[in-house]
């Protein structure tokens, strides 16, 4: 026992010994291996993968659809889609990047010409204008009939026209010769809140009305749409609800997070996650606090101020101000992954694969490859709208691929083009989520609506006033019952194809000989009435349709129509009367 003792002493006095022998330089170069390598690990660099791969950058993957049109004839053009992407080597990390665009960025030097538009519930939007005139010694206005393209940028959550990379976008399309106008969210833009409506990840009543606005005071211009972060999902949703209605030519969406509710758990998982949760709480909490006056009224005011996340702040604001059950209600709702597949429009989405706040795991692959309009490009690369390029991070890559798929688009047959026989029902105090502002043609040619109040007829568009003549009343509203069913009532339907006919449905339309019986006129009658009744259901569905025109070409197949069918009642006339000889006989 005790000569283990001495040993063991012994031996820990050697180890003593030798470690004190060596010199404290290697400690402190162990120690800062350790530590470069924990850092390297943490911040997710991948300098050295660059390096491997002999600073070539990653390859740009596309996803989309292998009949698609939009890839073939648009997105086949674009140089930088089929090429790599090199992050700036000094920021070599999805953090590095997006720290370095939030604190700085380098963005170029513009100038907005700004415009305030009040939205149908009173609230309030700063449309900042960049246009390509600005470049030149001209006014700075658009006419009425300029065909000059026209992109409108959506930013992300609490961003405004003056975050560096809406500038880097705005001067890049302006530079090409392109008009651009950014539409700043409700309260943001030096802008106070003039209603007790405010923005979310699922308010897409603003986008809407400002793209109805812009084609109908510039019709002759192509509108471009591009949306950023929680913007880039206000736009998808938006484009998927309206379907082929949108004025919208063409859309790219940047570093969307698709879906709300995985992005919510994957910022609230790790700690370099929580942190960028923390920031953007304070971020939305220093909204919240721009607007308190209005905020206070509404929501608990205390409960915000000590939201530590953005799922609190949801909670205790964004679901209270927009009427939510539960913040996964919300998130649910609101992600713009459940919208993909009634894109109708060009749609081209770029994320980066280490975006440290909109996940991989939330991009849906699938979605987009089956939709024919889109085209889903990823690089390995890039953060959370960062994409920095060149030694002096002087460039946003992705600015360049939206640039080249605009002007391909715009070049080719696959612009997007207005279905003018839809039309809108928007409600305006409330949110859209989940309550479709517009209606359906059914096939009975009634009016469908999605929503159990009523909606205000959408009157911006000149194109729609002859169809909306129809379903308005003197106040100018449609009438919704219960079932969601316009009040047209069943005489107002018949009377409407009594005067397409031209004729009471009480009279004979053919004329049997002199001398026959009323019941084989009344039995003659109700034959001709039913071979008509599909062409009446038909004109009836047209009419409400496609407006007062279709009267005329009801006349014409009426009168047309109607020797044919006289012919074939006489005859059938004939025939029964003819069956009906022999029996009289035998009597």
């Amino acid at each position: 026992g005790p000569m283990a003792t001495a040993g063991e002493d012994s031996a820990a006095e050697l180890l003593l010994r030798a470690a004190a022998l060596v010199p404290l330089e290697r400690y402190a170069l162990a120690a800062l291996l350790l530590a470069s390598a924990f850092l390297y690990r943490f911040l997710e660099l991948h300098v050295l993968g660059d390096l491997l791969r002999g600073l070539r950058g990653g390859r740009v993957a596309l996803t989309y659809h292998p009949d698609s049109q939009v890839y073939h004839r648009v997105a086949a053009k674009c140089r930088s889609l089929h090429g790599r992407y090199l992050a700036t080597p000094w920021l070599a990390s999805p953090h590095l990047q997006t720290l370095f665009l939030g604190i700085w960025g380098r963005p170029p030097s513009v100038t907005y010409r700004r415009q305030l538009y009040t939205v149908r519930d009173g609230g309030t939007i700063a449309l900042d204008w960049l246009l390509a005139a600005d470049g030149s010694s001209c006014d700075g206005t658009i006419s009425s009939d300029d065909s000059t393209p026209i992109v409108v940028v959506v930013p992300g959550l609490t961003s405004d026209s003056t975050a560096a990379y809406v500038k880097h976008l705005v001067f890049s399309m302006a530079s090409n010769g392109w008009n651009v106008v950014v539409g700043n969210h409700r309260g943001l833009g030096g802008i106070s809140i003039t209603s007790d409506c405010f923005y979310n990840g699922g308010w897409t009543e603003d986008i809407r009305e400002v793209v109805n606005y812009l084609h109908q005071k510039y019709p002759e211009a192509p509108l471009f749409t591009v949306g950023t972060s929680l913007g880039a999902n206000i736009l998808v949703k938006y484009l998927g609800e309206e379907g082929g209605s949108t004025p919208v030519a063409g859309a790219a969406s940047i570093c969307s997070p698709w879906d709300l509710l995985v992005t919510s758990r994957f910022i609230s998982r790790k700690l370099v996650q929580r942190c960028y949760d923390k920031a953007l709480a304070i971020g939305l909490k220093g909204y919240a606090k721009l607007h308190q006056p209005v905020l206070s009224r509404l929501a608990n005011w205390e409960a915000i101020t000590s939201s530590r996340s953005t799922r609190e702040f949801d909670h205790h604001a964004t679901c209270v101000v927009a009427k939510y059950e539960t913040v996964d209600t919300f998130y649910r709702k609101c992600s713009c992954a459940n919208y993909i597949g009634n894109v109708s429009v060009p749609l081209l989405c770029i994320s980066a694969l280490d975006d440290p706040l909109c996940t991989r795991e939330a991009i849906p692959w699938d979605e987009c490859r089956a939709n024919k309009n889109i085209v889903l490009a990823t690089t390995p690369n890039g953060g959370h709208l960062g994409f920095f390029q060149g030694l002096t991070a002087g460039r946003l890559w992705w600015v360049e691929p939206v640039s080249e798929f605009f002007s391909a688009l715009h070049d080719s047959p696959c612009m997007h083009r207005q279905k003018t026989q839809e039309h809108g029902l928007q409600s305006p105090l409330e949110s859209s989520i989940d309550k479709g502002p517009y209606v359906n043609l059914m096939e009975d040619g009634m009016v469908a609506a999605v929503t159990n109040e009523d909606t205000n007829i959408h009157e911006s568009l000149d194109k729609h006033k002859q169809i909306v003549s129809e379903m308005e009343g003197s106040d100018g509203r449609v009438n919704v019952q219960q079932n969601g069913i316009t009040s047209v009532s069943q005489d107002e339907s018949h009377s409407a194809v009594k005067n397409t006919s031209g004729t009471e449905d009480n009279e004979p339309s053919a004329q049997g000989p002199v001398g026959s019986q009323e019941q084989r006129e009344e039995l003659s009658t109700d034959k001709i009435r039913d071979a008509i009744a599909p062409v009446k259901k038909s004109i009836n569905q047209l009419i409400r349709s496609q407006g007062r025109s279709v009267w005329w070409l009801a006349y014409i197949a009426v009168v047309t129509s109607w020797p044919l069918l006289g012919t074939l009642g006489f005859f059938l006339y004939r025939k029964k009367f003819r069956n009906s000889s022999p029996a009289k006989r035998l009597l």
